[in-house]
């Protein structure tokens, strides 16, 4: 078995069975050795090349303890997350599996981390057979595209019914500035003109302008405010919120577009999938004998 204290050893003993492969089956096929010989023969390439297979499985044995490479290549694939790794990288890591493995020994042989280690372990077991388990059950019950066009069906029917309001405002910190500015539009000034002096630069660089939007996105006061006026219609008097006092003018109404099907596809699956989370976590706990 390989180890540190036979690595050459190992790779000596590698090398010889490479070498010997022809020979083997040279010896093997040749017809003028005796059956007894051929059967010895055989046993011996049975065995070398059975040795051979042994050692490739493992990427390394400590103090004779494997580290299979089938390990080697699950930490890889967790912590490449698919990206290709080079031979040295490989053998960085091998490297780094040998040390945790060496004082993984030397730790258990001093007893390290006593109850509170055990207790750990178990817990981290218990929470990778849980995740192991939702990934099971996602696996065994995939959203369909026809479960998520239902969905979208019916969350759509609310949105078939709402409004877009279209608005253009102008926010400042004094009630009495806000009501020099209605005073001022009433007037005929320019909303674009007047809006330079909004605290709110991103609209005041548009006039004001807010775009179409829902007014459930709105704090409740401008919302309320928004949904009473008429197209073409200023508020009256200053509108307070707890960013200040607004001067509202609605410009437009429309119907609210909801988006596509395959826009809106994987926030759907998603969330019908952790429905179904919920319920299957459910129906355990209520199968389940909870004290």
């Amino acid at each position: 078995k390989p180890n540190q204290g036979n690595t050459r050893l190992y790779t000596r003993f590698e090398t010889t069975i490479e070498q010997l492969k022809p020979y083997i089956v040279k010896l093997i096929l040749k017809p003028t050795h005796s059956m007894k010989t051929t059967f010895k023969l055989l046993a011996l390439s049975t065995a070398l090349f059975a040795a051979n297979t042994v050692f490739a499985q493992n990427a390394a044995v400590v103090n004779g303890k494997a580290i299979p490479s089938a390990l080697v290549d699950f930490v890889i694939k967790q912590q490449s997350k698919g990206q290709p790794v080079s031979d040295d990288q490989r053998k960085m890591i091998v490297e780094r599996m040998v040390d945790f493995e060496l004082l993984a020994q030397d730790g258990a042989k001093k007893g390290a981390g006593g109850k509170e280690l055990e207790m750990e372990l178990g817990f981290v077991k218990t929470q990778l057979l849980a995740r192991a388990a939702m990934k099971a059950f996602q696996d065994k019950n995939a959203v369909t595209d026809i479960e998520a066009k239902a969905e979208y069906d019916k969350q759509i029917k609310g949105v078939a019914a709402a409004k877009e309001y279209k608005a253009r405002h102008i926010l400042v910190d004094d009630e009495a500035q806000a009501k020099d500015l209605i005073a001022k539009l009433k007037a005929g000034g320019k909303f674009e003109e007047l809006a330079k002096v909004s605290k709110d630069t991103g609209s005041a660089a548009q006039g004001g302008d807010l775009g179409y939007g829902d007014p459930t996105g709105y704090v409740k006061p401008f919302a309320d405010a928004l949904v009473a006026l008429k197209i073409g219609e200023l508020t009256q008097t200053p509108v307070k919120s707890e960013f200040g006092f607004h001067v509202i003018e609605l410009t437009d109404v429309r119907d609210a577009k909801p988006p596509a099907f395959d826009e809106v596809k994987p926030q759907l699956k998603e969330q019908l999938m952790e429905q179904k989370l919920q319920a299957y976590q459910a129906g355990l706990r209520k199968a389940a004998t909870v004290k």
